[in-house]
Parts: structure tokens; sequence; C-alpha cells
């Protein structure tokens, strides 16, 4: 099961993490229902050939197994809404991975337990008793997470029905350590033992434990592996198999699966592996030896007595560079020679900056090692807050009343609270003595609080909000929302947490309507309550205060490349890409500008180079390097020993607010797994399994011999554009910078890019401009993979979606997965070329059908 909100929020709240910007999204926040007597699942963003269930939230695939002709999926679900919560299994059947049955709920959750993440098996030599060796039963291992006291541990339920109808094991749990972190089972058999293996996740600790039993009951520890590789999140849903390298059958490897929450490649969550070797009681991960960075020139190693010719503001940084840990803080690591910049001086409650002086781009690259807090840069913010713009006050909440504003329910009291409630982390970032605080007698209380009707006259709403991330459309909603005609037509949250910032609403197009503004709170679990202050009409947008900690690099004034700690002490390599930069002049600046839980920053050895340094995270190895490729799980007893895996395709980043409904969350295609040297190195690699093809409409559109330079142009004509395609591309490399081809093109410069850099030997997606992208600030962005072209060929195989791109790099070593939510009508496919010219050999576009038809 990810953790996703119950141990994010336990860790947040413990952080007392701020917000970095509001969740703004303009009307509708969430598609509307499809009209009566359209056809079903029709809706805006459905996808036409990945499972969805008919409605409501779905995550992690579970249960995975092939049974008499049918692979089923079992699924993380909430039955009883579209936001995460009463994990329970839901369940679909296929016969080809690609046509899929949804059936009735497997597993439910009830008054004791939830049921998380894990997997299933058919029990064919009747271990456990639960059927017979004529009839065996399939039998679910899944995590039990206990209501009372957040306990996680190992148990079974059993199906003798094909798994329609369920029973739980009335000895549960199995496996009982007694921790909170202890999840997601799964389990095959292994046949050299005549034993089960369990493979299963100590989250916290970035382990994975092995046991063994004969009857799926009474198991035994057989060993641990990790902490290893990534690690920079929770360590969750672990997968382990044998694939044969390079398909010799007598050189067998095994993988073994690792998923990660936040800390992926892409930021957030990710699927990583390992590749090693597994003796039935121990896997041993093959040795990539040690890392040497690139060498270069040292910009600034903070050896010094002092800061030299950086200069500072705040009191964050101190006076000169620390020697390591400052006073009050935990073991700080990875940082090169004696010295570091370090801005936890004071705590985290300080702030400031530290920044070189102008130089000149020279390198290609800036390398250079960063730690601490996780708090992205953000587009549009200031580094402090000055005076509201002008306007019209339509409350600051000061005098002790609400004035005329009514309310419902007990979270908001009868008056505005003067700051911090009893039991609350601190309340920051509120103007004057009083505020609209949702706290009362903590989480538990609910309730609304309504301005009277004003007439909309200038061009924007500005107000200052801070709590709960609960947007509205979702369940349970914490939200600030604008009605018109009494409807929801604007809407903003907080960010879990208690710090107040600046949210601005663009409504132009309001101009002369009547309006109220009503403040929820529907929400009775963690940060399930809203701060708010100076709710106000202005002809000016407010800008949200700066609450990064990040080193920026400035050129002409402007933020062009920033990078942040993991929430972590341990300093480790990333880089910049000068390139674009050459030339001109440029500042590096490390902000610390968060006040609250990992509010701060460490950075050292920065140096230019002509090659880029790479992380942690970078030398892992990813199964996906895309921002939406999550828990992925394979099947056991696949027919010709095939393995297929499958992922969520979704990121715990932003999972809970993308803009879909009545459903929420999407499974990947299924794929088809192997082992290839690459590059001298095995490598795991996926396919899309082969009755994708299934789903092919009559013949492709094709290309062949197509020149381009300097451009972007239509590719094939209007045949080759649609919402659900299957593309096969393959390129000759000319002198081109970049090139590739763009989907989902549309009026506005509506885009979705699907690139290669030749420089960098990367493959990339860059969904800045896929459609609705600002529903949270982590979701636009270019993600990228490790690609070297073929004898002077890059090969992409591409699947389109109503709401995704897959793209399959080289032979399946490099892969991309990344939701998009573009407008319907933008259907486009096209060729570019970037700094010089390509040459497309061919192409091949498919229409495919719905899984449904």
């Amino acid at each position: 099961m990810s953790s996703g909100r119950v141990s994010r929020h336990a860790r947040i709240r413990m952080i007392a993490a701020v917000a970095t910007v509001c969740a703004l999204s303009a009307a509708p926040l969430a598609p509307q229902a499809v009209a009566a007597g359209t056809p079903p699942h029709s809706e805006t963003y459905r996808p036409r050939f990945h499972f969805t269930p008919d409605k409501n939230w779905m995550n992690d695939p579970n249960g995975l197994v092939y049974f008499k002709g049918e692979y089923h999926l079992f699924y993380q679900y909430n039955p009883n809404g579209n936001s995460w919560g009463d994990m329970s299994w839901g369940h679909a059947v296929s016969k080809d991975l690609v046509h899929w049955k949804e059936l009735p709920l497997a597993l439910s959750h009830d008054d004791k337990e939830m049921v998380f993440s894990g997997s299933a098996v058919v029990d064919r030599d009747n271990t456990t008793g639960f059927g017979t060796k004529k009839n065996p039963a399939m039998v679910a291992i899944y995590t039990s997470a206990y209501k009372n006291g957040g306990k996680q541990a190992q148990s079974l339920a059993y199906s003798t029905d094909r798994g329609r109808t369920w029973t739980k094991y009335q000895g549960n749990p199995v496996i009982d350590i007694g921790s909170k972190d202890f999840r997601d089972p799964k389990v095959q058999w292994y046949a050299p033992t005549k034993s089960w293996l369990m493979t299963v996740s100590m989250s916290a600790e970035h382990k994975v434990r092995f046991y063994s039993s004969k009857n799926l009951k009474d198991w035994e520890l057989q060993s641990e592996f990790g902490p290893a590789g990534a690690t920079g999140g929770v360590w969750e849903c672990p997968d382990l198999f044998p694939l044969a390298v390079d398909g010799d059958k007598k050189k067998i490897k095994w993988v073994l699966v690792v998923n990660i929450n936040p800390g992926g490649i892409a930021g957030g969550s990710a699927a990583q592996y390992f590749v090693g070797d597994f003796d039935g009681k121990k896997f041993t991960a093959e040795d990539k030896g040690t890392y040497t960075p690139p060498t270069g020139t040292v910009v600034q190693d903070f050896e010094g007595t002092d800061f030299g010719s950086w200069t500072t503001t705040g009191t964050a940084f101190g006076q000169a560079p620390a020697a390591g840990a400052v006073e009050g803080q935990g073991t700080v690591e990875g940082f090169d020679g004696q010295g570091l910049a370090n801005s936890f001086h004071s705590g985290d409650a300080a702030t400031g900056t530290l920044t070189s002086p102008s130089f000149t781009v020279d390198s290609k690259y800036l390398n250079f090692k960063v730690g601490g807090g996780r708090h992205p840069h953000v587009d549009g913010t200031v580094m402090e807050q000055g005076d509201p713009p002008a306007g019209t006050v339509l409350a600051d909440f000061e005098g002790g009343t609400y004035g005329d504003w009514t309310t419902t329910g007990d979270a908001f009291g009868s008056a505005p609270a003067t700051g911090t409630l009893g039991g609350q982390q601190e309340v920051s970032g509120f103007l004057g003595d009083g505020l609209v605080n949702s706290y009362l007698d903590g989480d538990t209380t609910t309730g609304t609080l309504t301005s009277p009707e004003f007439t909309i006259d200038k061009d924007y709403v500005n107000f200052l909000v801070g709590g709960g991330n609960r947007p509205a459309g979702s369940d349970n909603p914490t939200a600030v929302e604008l009605l018109v005609d009494g409807k929801v037509v604007r809407s903003a949250t907080g960010q879990d947490g208690e710090a107040l910032n600046w949210a601005s609403w663009d409504v132009k197009d309001l101009a002369g309507k009547k309006a109220q503004i009503k403040i929820v709170d529907d929400n009775s679990g963690g940060w399930g309550h809203l701060n708010v202050d100076h709710i106000m009409l202005s002809d000016t947008q407010a800008r949200p205060v700066s609450q990064e900690t990040s080193v920026n690099l400035i050129v002409d004034g402007k933020v062009v490349r920033s990078a942040t700690g993991s929430n972590s002490e341990t300093l480790d390599w990333t880089s910049f890409d000068m390139r674009a930069y050459a030339g001109k002049q440029a500042r590096i600046q490390i902000v610390d500008m968060n006040n609250a839980g990992w509010g701060h920053l460490l950075a050292d050895q920065f140096t230019a180079a002509d090659t880029a340094a790479k992380s942690v995270v970078q030398r892992a190895d990813w199964a996906d390097y895309g921002k939406d490729y999550y828990a992925a799980v394979s099947w056991e007893d696949a027919p010709d020993g095939k393995r297929y895996m499958i992922g969520w395709m979704n990121n715990w980043d932003y999972s809970g607010v993308v803009p879909t409904s009545p459903w929420r969350g999407a499974q990947s295609i299924p794929r088809e797994m192997a082992l290839r040297t690459v590059d001298g190195r095995i490598r795991l690699t996926s396919r899309p399994v082969n009755s994708v093809t299934s789903l092919r409409q009559k013949r492709p559109a094709t290309a062949a011999g197509v020149t381009v330079k300097n451009t972007s142009q239509t590719l094939i004509g209007p045949a080759a554009q649609g919402e659900a395609l299957d593309i096969e591309a393959t390129f000759s490399l000319k002198d081109a910078d970049r090139f590739g081809l763009k989907v989902r093109t549309g009026a506005g410069g509506e885009e979705t890019v699907i690139g290669y850099d030749t420089t960098a030997q990367e493959l990339y997606v860059d969904r800045t401009r896929s459609g609705a992208v600002d529903f949270n600030s982590t979701f636009p962005g270019v993600q990228t993979a490790p690609l070297k072209a073929k004898n002077g060929k890059v090969k992409l195989r591409i699947l389109v979606d109503r709401s995704s791109v897959e793209v399959f790099g080289g032979s399946g070593e490099a892969v991309i997965t990344d939701q998009i939510f573009p407008d319907p009508a933008a259907q486009g496919v096209q060729i570019f070329a970037e700094n010089g010219s390509v040459k497309l050999d061919r192409a091949r576009v498919w229409h495919l059908d719905s899984y449904r038809d």
C-alpha cells in the first residue's frame, strides 16, 4: 500500500512543513459528468485503453495472478469516494491484459482494518487447506492496516470460486512484528525449496525482508536487503522475480523492484530496481562500484574562513561556512573538505540568502552538492511579504466578529481566531490580529463560513490561505470557494502547512457578476482545517511569498535553474545544464525562505564542468523515468513464463487533485519485462504487452524519408491525429540538437513534447504545455531518461491516450510515463527539430479502440 496520505500526513505534521504556494484552479475544478444519453466512460480525460474503475479512487495494483485463463488485477480502491480512504481491494479480470472487465469489490475494509496492498497466489498443492487439489484456492496475502493504533501486519484471505468471493482467514494476522511501517507482501512459489517466498517492505527503514513458509500461515524470516540505491522516501510495494539475460535461459538474474515515495527520479513516486542474485534466502545486488564525479573548475568550495565575495542576507547562513552540523542539527554528511554552506544557523526558523558575484557562463554544466529541505522554487513568488495590493477589502477578520458572514457547523466558532489555537502548530503569515482558523477543537470539527453577496468589480480576488490541502470537488474538502449563481467557479486550498500565503484568482471574465466567498471545512482527518485572512478585490494580483529552500541559477534577473535537497542532512551531487546560457552573465543564489520543518539548505563544491554530475537517484536504476509510474508489481503464473508488470499511473505529489471525475486513478499499460545488456550493463527493459495491437484500427497512417530542419510540421496529416494513438517512429541523427514528436497539439499552443537531446543523450517528455497543469506546482515539467542512439538511430514507441503518454525508447531501457490533461480538441501530431535537422526514417500511427469496445 502506498504510504500516500496516511504516513505522509503524519510525517508532515512532525516536521511542520508549510506551503510553497497555494493550490489554485479555475472552474470547472473537475470535468462535469457526461450529459444524460451520451455513451458511458466518455468523460473528459477518461482513458480509452488504460484500466480505470467506473467511479471512485484507485491506486496500487494488487494481487496480480493468472488463473484458469484470466489475468486478475486487484487494486487499492475506495468504495466510498473519489479520494484516498477506506482502502479495500477492487477487482478486474482480463483474458489478454488489454480488455478488462470490472468485477464487484473483492476485499473490503471493516471496523478494524483497511486492506492495504499485497499479492495473490494459487495454492495448487492446498498447502493452506483452504481448498482442494482439485479446486485450489486463490489466496490473497495483504497488509492489515489496523485502525486502532496504526499497526501494519500481514494477513490472508481466500477464494474457491476464481476470486469472485472472498473469506478472510480467522487466524489473521500471519506475520505481526508490531510495526507501523511493515507492508505490501509479494508472495510466490519458490520451487527449489518447495515453499512460499514472501518479499515485504520495512518501508521507513528502506529495507526489504524475505520470509519463507510451507503453508502461507507460518513464516520464518530468511534475510533483509537494504538500505541501498535511492532512499529519499519510504520503500513500498517490493517485487522479486527471475529473468533470463538477453534471452539466455542458462544465464538467470533476479530483479528486486522497490517502489519509493518520495525521492523518485522525476520527483515524488517512482519504481526503482536492483539486479542481482537470489539463493533462496538472500538477495545480493550487483556491485556497481564507487562514483567519481566529473572533473572541472571549482567555483566555490567553502573552504575559506569566510564566504569571500559571496554576499548574505538574513541570519540563516551565519557569517562563514559551517564545518558540518551546527547547533541543534543532526549529523551532516556528504560534503567535501572541511566547510560547506549550511542555513541551519538558529534552526529552521531562520531565513536568508547566500549569493555569488556575477560570472560569465563558459561551461556546459554547473555541478554541486546539495542537501537539506525539499521546498522547491516556485515562479512568481517574492522574497518578502510587502503591503497588500491596493483594492477593496471584503474581510480582514479584525474586530472580534465575523460581521455579516454566516457560519454552519462548529469548526469556525462564533468569532475569528487571534492566531494559533490549542494543540495547533504555530500559525503565521496572517495580517493584523484576527483570522479565520477552523482548527477549533482540532481537526475533527467541520463547518462553513460564507460571505454576503458582493459585485466583482476588479480583476483579481486576493486572499491569504493556509491549512489543509483538500481541494473543492474532492471528498471532504478544505477549500476557499468563489460562488457565482450558487456554483463553485474558483477554488483554493492550503498546502498542509499552518503558514498563510497569498492566493489569487483572475476574475476578469466574471466582471459585474454577483458572487460570494465560502470557506469550507468538511474534513475531520489530518490537516482537516483551513486558515484564511484578508480577502480583497484588487486590480493587482497578489504574489505569494517564497517558502523555498533551493539553489538557484539567476540569468537576466530570472531563476532559470533550481534544485533542492531531499529532506536529508546528506549532501548529494546535482547539476545545472548551462548550455542555453553560454556567454551570459549569471549568479548562483542559495535561498532559505522556509521557517518550518526541513526549512534549511546545505550546499558545497560548485564546479564548472563539461559533463553533468549524477546524484545517487540518477545513478540508481529505474523501471520508468516518468512522473506517473508507481507501485509497479508483476503477475505470477503468467503463461509461457512471461513476466508482465503494471504500475499505478499517478504520483503521490498530486494524486488527490488530478482533474478527473467520477473516478480518480488509472493503471499503466501492462508491460512485458526483460533483462538486456545495454552499454555493457544488465538493464531491466519493458515494452507494451503484445495484445495492445488488438486495439489498433485498420491500417496505420505512415510517413517515411521526411527531413525536418529548425521547425515543427504536421506529421502525415489528419489521418495521424487523435486522442488514442499507438506510434512507432525511427529517426536518423543529423545535426539537430533536439528532435522528436509533439502529440496532443492544439489551439493556444497546447502540446506534449516527446523528444531526444543529442548532446545529453536523453529521451525527454515536456508536459509544461499539455493542457491543465496548474492544479499542483510539481505537475508541469520535463522528465528525462538516459538513452544512447544505436547505429545513429533513435527508435521510439509511443502510446498516447486521453490523459497519458507512455514512451518506450530504444530496446525499452528508457521509458517515460506521464499523465497529461489536454483539451479534448487537441489531437494533432507534429515532427520537430531544433538547431539543425533530423531525418524521420519511418513513422506509423494507429488509432486505438477502447478496451471496453
